[in-house]
């Protein structure tokens, strides 16, 4: 056993779909390599299969297990993931107080209604506003307490007509960007005959969705709904169902009366849990504050294994590398080492979200190769 020098630290995620394996060991991500260390020939008859339009390209279950998938940490614990999201509501009901709300925050890495958030750039597409506009109800919602890493634009290309490539040329110029704001998407669409067909609003979300998965950021798309009520409060966003159907998720902002200051907000999405926040408006700063949570959060049960992990790495132990049967007998515990491996790269994300402990597992010639390394997370 041998103790390692560098280590890089897992992004997890229980919120936007994560697809493609990671391969390479990057700023904040732990990676699996595993190398098959194939000959020129196994790799040219592969690329071959790969071009043959009848390839379909499958992952079986062992392989599923055998890799450590990149995953991202939520930018507001409980709330808000790294993906694309609907945030819908009734015109002048104060959504873009609550976007301005998110995008100060997340800048600001300011906690919002006790939800834990990870600090990052953000970016507001205030394309129904002008700056004097926002520079007056910024300062109502926030003093002179400004942000260096939260931008705003009040004017911006359509949807395949050139956003694509100033959302990018932006990420690209802020390579910490966390957060970006389309307000409205009515803003960025073309206006056409087949502009509310299925097929037109899902491929509208898709290539957002694209774009997010392919940066890790979460882009909040601002969406109006309808006059008439539903009992899911989600099909009242206007627009076909493609609009939610393709999204990673979806938020509601309601009011029972327009002249009230209290709302609801019902929060959706693939893989976090539905909820329901009561919010009440402050009269005088007009920032949303949480007046209750109507739905508890269902919590992950303990894991055992991970928390052997926690107890053998410590600040004074805080970093091991050997393999996977090394490491099943310096926990003390009875379990088969291909089983150990499964249950880690499975558990790689919430054993650093939980416990801020990085976790790789690579294949070497002379076989698996776990390190783990205590590691101080740039969200805490």
């Amino acid at each position: 056993m041998t103790n390692i020098t560098e280590k890089t630290a897992p992004n997890v995620s229980i919120g936007a779909d994560t697809e493609q394996p990671s391969q390479k060991s990057t700023a904040n991500i732990i990676t699996t390599e595993d190398e098959n260390f194939k000959s020129f020939e196994e790799i040219q008859r592969e690329m071959i299969r790969m071009m043959d339009p009848s390839y379909l390209k499958t992952v079986s279950m062992t392989e599923l297990y055998d890799t450590v998938y990149k995953s991202k940490p939520p930018l507001i614990d409980s709330l808000l993931y790294p993906g694309t999201y609907i945030f819908a509501g009734a015109p002048k009901l104060g959504k873009s107080f609550l976007m301005a709300q998110l995008a100060y925050y997340v800048s600001t890495g300011t906690s919002l209604w006790n939800y834990t958030v990870r600090k990052g750039t953000a970016l507001y597409l205030a394309l129904e506003d002008d700056y004097r506009r926002l520079q007056e109800r910024l300062y109502r919602m926030f003093g002179t307490e400004s942000a260096d890493n939260l931008y705003f634009s009040v004017s911006a290309s359509q949807i395949g007509k050139g956003l694509d490539e100033q959302l990018q040329g932006f990420v690209t110029e802020h390579p910490d960007t966390k957060l970006i704001i389309i307000d409205t998407l009515q803003k960025v669409r073309e206006v056409g005959g087949d502009n509310y067909s299925y097929a037109n609003d899902y491929e509208i979300i898709n290539r957002i969705k694209k774009f997010t998965d392919r940066y890790g950021i979460c882009v909040l798309i601002v969406h109006h709904t309808r006059k008439q009520n539903a009992d899911d409060k989600f099909d009242m966003i206007s627009g076909t169902t493609a609009l939610l159907g393709a999204a990673d998720g979806g938020f509601i902002l309601q009011k029972e009366k327009r002249t009230s200051n209290n709302a609801t907000l019902e929060v959706s999405g693939r893989d976090q849990p539905d909820q329901k926040l009561h919010l009440v408006r402050n009269t005088e700063t007009l920032l949303w504050e949480l007046e209750r949570v109507e739905t508890e959060l269902w919590k992950e049960p303990p894991e055992p294994l991970l928390e052997k992990v926690a107890a053998f790495i410590t600040a004074d132990n805080a970093e091991w590398c050997g393999s996977p049967t090394d490491l099943v007998e310096v926990l003390g515990i009875d379990m088969k080492a291909n089983t150990l491996s499964m249950k880690l790269n499975i558990n790689a994300g919430r054993l650093f979200n939980e416990y801020g402990i990085c976790y790789e597992n690579k294949r070497c010639h002379d076989g698996r190769r776990v390190s783990l390394a205590l590691e101080q997370r740039d969200d805490a």
